[in-house]
């Protein structure tokens, strides 16, 4: 529990980080393995050497400590900090001048984030516990993360496996000194808005203002040796298609199209098309996705069940015998079977949950009413279950969707005049925090089976997990918010882009397509209907040329946010590239550890130096580039 604590910590600053700046957080469970690995057998070590150690480091110590963590820095992107929740604020609510009256603003608070992540974040984990036999052992779902972290801690507790993942945290921790020590160094030349290496115009000042540059950003270096090559190259394709193509394009109509005085920020000029033309592509792409997955559910269970129906009945007769099944699937099963958690527990915990929050909740949003909350408690079990379900064949958790479809639901419900605005963004947090802590829970059963570890263990520490995110997420985030003064505005080192985003779904739900500028809700339906196209050929022609057909939900992120986390995770997606061309083995096994590495040490910079702002000491330099001209005038009036 104490290292699951150390690293909640330190998982939950990388991922509020990457929340806060792009929104593109990618799997750190082998991360989270890792490290665990490490520590417990370090301690375990110096135990073993005073002579005190009375039992081994273990495969369930190693999940505990997994699922522990991932639960724990889950919350840092469940609970919205860097979507639905900072969407609430005032800061995001002025670069939308619809709504943004008092009724539909909600200021950070430190007390009620943390109140209501408390009675929001448990109850998808009660709706899914009575079917782990189902979903495990009866339909066999892969759990493809879960699956390959299972196979990754079990390599750990052998003996070859031990030497290597010795060699991988030796790798991760070089990586991290390098990653922190980098950081370090960039801050010094950061004391103006535009300065030091982030602001580096690498491509010339011409592409810099349409945001083409690399930014020496080890995070995202990083990120991109973890995500496919098509999620980096789609991204880079989506910055392409915007900045270079579209924006340029709409900005020579400006004093047309829209007011040629409006400010950046407002959404009825530039920037209104840059967010809503990326929302119908996450929309078209998240509703194609959710038509799909959903439509598998159904097939997959159909087949379930008509198997069933389809066994012959259990012969009595002694020449009948059972399937053949492996003694270790046999051993799995026995003893995932083993430990029970009644269905009677989970029912009424997740009853006594749902009463309390129904209560609790329209006291911390009053435009939440309590029938909006019960409906939403009455609908999230079945979709609690599809998101697990789909969860376990694809591997994709649509959560983000679920809670979208609940952004429009309860957003049309409320009303404009009833601060339908913040009901909408609230109720968008109650489903998403649902549906995701269902899957995320099923998906460490899964690796808690695979690797035989105890399932109520494998419960509480989900359960211990959630307790400690409730808790490290709003203190993390409150920490970005007081150190960092302009959080969440575009331009700034923290855009939080998707708190617009999805402020403006709710505008969207509420108030329908007045708030769109001129020409844009063509352009939206133009964008929604071609993220749907896109997805459709993906999935109809043979998976040879799928793989080199773009992602239409990361060919949208670019669009508001520029290009330039997309050259990064390029670069690193060009070292693994060239890694794995030279030495494919060893790319194989090291570059999730240099990458985690890379993320890690960039992500933990952030706790040093949001202390330094908060503590009032800056950077003693601004290094910054400009154009031939503008260096001239500088000199002359410096020299005046």
């Amino acid at each position: 529990m104490v290292v699951s604590l150390v690293l909640g910590v330190l998982f939950t600053f990388i991922v509020m980080k990457i929340n806060l700046t792009t929104g593109i957080i990618p799997s750190l469970n082998v991360s989270a393995g890792l490290l665990g690995f490490f520590f417990l057998k370090t301690w375990t070590k110096v135990l073993q050497k005073a002579g005190m150690l009375n039992q081994p480091f273990t495969r369930q110590e190693n999940t505990v400590i997994q699922t522990c963590v991932v639960a724990s820095s889950g919350i840092a992107f469940s609970g919205g900090f860097g979507s639905y929740l900072f969407g609430m604020s005032e800061v995001i609510a002025k670069q939308s001048p619809e709504a943004s009256d008092s009724f539909n603003i909600k200021t950070p608070g430190l007390g009620w984030m943390i109140a209501f992540l408390f009675v929001v974040s448990f109850l998808g984990l009660f709706s899914v516990v009575p079917l782990r036999k189902i979903m495990i052992v009866d339909f066999k779902l892969i759990y493809p993360s879960g699956t390959a972290t299972a196979h990754l801690i079990n390599s750990f507790h052998t003996p070859e496996g031990a030497k290597l993942a010795k060699k991988q945290v030796k790798t991760l921790g070089n990586f991290f000194s390098f990653s922190f020590l980098w950081s370090f160094f960039q801050w010094f030349y950061t004391a103006g808005d535009n300065c030091g290496f982030a602001s580096f115009p690498t491509f010339g000042l011409k592409a810099f203002e349409n945001r083409f540059y690399f930014d020496f950003s080890t995070t995202y270096v990083g990120v991109g040796m973890i995500c496919p090559y098509l999620i980096n190259v789609s991204l880079l394709i989506g910055g392409i298609l915007s900045w270079g193509i579209m924006w340029p394009l709409i900005e020579a109509k400006k004093g047309d199209w829209y007011p040629a005085d409006l400010k950046k920020s407002s959404l009825h000029g530039l920037q209104g098309y840059q967010v809503f033309v990326a929302i119908a592509m996450i929309i078209g792409d998240g509703l194609y996705n959710f038509v799909k997955v959903f439509g598998r559910t159904l097939i997959g269970l159909y087949k379930q069940f008509a198997k069933k129906d389809l066994l012959p009945r259990v012969s009595t007769s002694s020449d009948s015998s059972p399937p053949s099944i492996s003694y270790d699937e046999q051993r799995r099963t026995e003893l995932f079977l083993k430990e029970d958690i009644p269905t009677w527990f989970a029912v009424v915990a997740y009853i006594i949950v749902a009463i309390i929050s129904i209560i609790t909740l329209p006291f911390i949003f009053h435009q939440l009413k309590w029938y909006h909350i019960l409906v939403i408690y009455i609908i999230a079990p079945p979709l609690a279950f599809c998101n697990s379900y789909g969860c376990g064949l694809t591997d994709w958790s649509l959560a983000s969707t679920y809670g979208k479809l609940a952004i429009f639901v309860i957003g049309a419900w409320a009303g404009a005049s009833h601060g339908g605005v913040l009901a909408a963004l609230a109720a968008c947090g109650v489903m998403m925090n649902i549906v995701s802590t269902a899957s995320d829970l099923m998906q460490d059963f899964k690796t808690g089976y695979m690797t035989m570890a105890s399932p109520k263990s494998m419960f509480v520490s989900q359960v211990i997990g959630t307790t400690m995110g409730c808790l490290i997420s709003p203190c993390v985030f409150w920490l970005f918010y007081k150190a960092f003064p302009d959080i969440g505005l575009s331009g700034s080192a923290y855009p939080a882009p998707y708190a617009l985003v999805y402020r403006n779904m709710s505008i969207l739900g509420v108030e329908g397509f007045s708030a769109l500028p001129k020409n844009c809700l063509t352009l939206c339906c133009v964008f929604f209907a071609a993220a749907i196209v896109i997805n459709l050929v993906r999935d109809l022609v043979p998976e040879n040329w799928a793989c080199y057909i773009p992602l239409p939900m990361a060919m949208a992120i670019p669009f508001y946010l520029g290009c330039y986390f997309a050259i990064d995770m390029c670069v690193g997606s060009l070292i693994l590239f060239v890694w794995e061309k030279v030495d494919k083995a060893k790319a194989d096994a090291f570059g999730p550890a240099m990458a985690s590495g890379l993320i890690c040490g960039d992500g933990i910079w952030t706790l040093p130096s949001s202390i330094l702002a908060l503590v009032g000491v800056k950077p003693p330099l601004c290094m910054k580039f400009l154009s031939s001209k503008a260096n001239a005038k500088v000199d002359a009036f410096l020299d005046s």
